[in-house]
């Protein structure tokens, strides 16, 4: 768990570097859907970002920061790869996680998502981008980060009352199981007192008969003097 925690930890760090180059990230999206001649259509999956990378991007500024959104996605895919093996999960947990694999899948169409307060990167967008354009794809990485991080409170907690139930239910039959043992040492303390008494009584006849002196026999007497 704490692995896991480090990585998202990091991971967080890396969005908030990429959150402070926002309007760079947009900006080279402007660029490279111009030489795409892919103007109409909203930036709605990362695999139409990584299309933009790929074949249309030429200035390697536009390039490094539309790499660096690939590879958070790419980090976040990962995670949840990582979060299936961690921990068995309940209904909860593999809900998020579930949504989680959907918002990442490449495919996945996102111009319908929007982060919400407290992330602002709608906010920093033009009414135009944020409503047709750029909307989804900048409210993608906010919303996986907020589902992962509820994954491990969630989880922490529940395993967290489950070490605390086991504790409880341990102490609870801890005199319960002590009481037999109890009873038999008794038992069995009082049977080996009883052999022993019973040892020392044969002890003591045996040492009395060993140690009893023979009867004296009177003196002897000339027969006929009385």
């Amino acid at each position: 768990m704490n692995e896991v925690v480090e990585t998202l930890r990091n991971i967080e760090q890396n969005y908030k570097i990429f959150q402070q180059q926002q309007f760079t990230f947009t900006r080279a999206l402007d660029h490279t859907r111009q030489e795409a001649h892919d103007l109409i259509r909203p930036v709605a999956t990362i695999v139409q970002v990584q299309v933009y990378k790929d074949h249309h991007c030429i200035s390697a500024t536009d390039r490094r920061i539309l790499n660096m959104f690939i590879s958070i996605c790419n980090d976040l895919r990962n995670l949840c790869q990582k979060l299936e093996t961690v921990h068995p999960g309940d209904q909860v947990t593999n809900g998020l996680l579930e949504r989680c694999k959907v918002l990442l899948n490449d495919s996945n169409d996102l111009s319908a998502i929007r982060a919400t307060y407290p992330h602002g990167v709608v906010n920093y967008l033009s009414f135009e981008e944020a409503r047709n354009t750029y909307g989804g794809v900048v409210s993608l990485i906010p919303i996986v980060i907020d589902h992962l991080k509820e994954w491990v409170t969630y989880t922490k907690r529940h395993l967290l009352h489950q070490v605390s139930h086991g504790r409880a239910i341990s102490k609870k039959e801890a005199p319960t199981s002590q009481k037999p043992s109890s009873v038999h040492f008794a038992a069995h303390r009082s049977v080996s007192n009883k052999n022993t008494v019973q040892l020392q009584e044969k002890d003591f006849q045996k040492y009395l008969l060993e140690n009893q002196r023979p009867k004296q026999k009177a003196p002897w007497r000339p027969p006929g003097k009385h």
